[in-house]
Parts: C-alpha cells; structure tokens; sequence
C-alpha cells in the first residue's frame, strides 16, 4: 500500500474496512456495525485477490520494496479469513442468527 504498486483502490477499501471495524468495536450494542464490518471483510478478501493478481510486476521490474509490500499484501490476505471467524464469533455472542 504504501509502495504505490497498487492502485489506491486497494488502500481505500481496506482503510475504510479498518473504519467500520473500529466502529464495530466501540458499539457493542450494534449488530448493523459488526455486519457490516463483516461484509467488508468478505468483499476485501474478493478484491484483494483481485489486485493482487492484477497489479502484481514482473520479475524484472520487482524491486526489494515491491517485493515486500506484495508479500506484507499477501500475509494481510492471508489473515482475513482468520479475521472473518473471529467477527463471526462477535456475531454470535452479540445476538446474531
């Protein structure tokens, strides 16, 4: 995100997921915050494949700075699912079906 490698698309999407999950943590009571946060969620998984897959240089252009921020991209992608459990388990616990 911040190597410019991706479009500022990706950097939107995730920074306004953060939001809505910082806003699903200060809001216990709400159920329409934590949904939300985790449809975000879901959507950025989608769409972070997307960017991935499209945006990623060749060989021959992958400098050591857009070889760490593909791999820093790729770990964040690979926590998201873990992240998506742990919202469903809010979820539940605050009432959800």
């Amino acid at each position: 995100c911040m190597n410019y490698m991706f479009p500022a698309s990706y950097a939107w999407g995730n920074f306004s997921v953060l939001a809505v999950g910082i806003w699903a943590i200060v809001q216990r009571d709400s159920l329409d915050a934590i949904m939300m946060f985790l449809t975000g969620l879901l959507l950025t998984v989608l769409t972070d494949i997307i960017h991935i897959s499209v945006f990623y240089p060749p060989n021959n252009y992958l400098t050591d700075e857009k070889r760490f921020s593909a791999g820093m991209a790729i770990f964040s992608l690979l926590l998201k699912p873990v992240s998506c459990y742990l919202v469903y388990r809010m979820y539940r616990e605050r009432g959800g079906e």
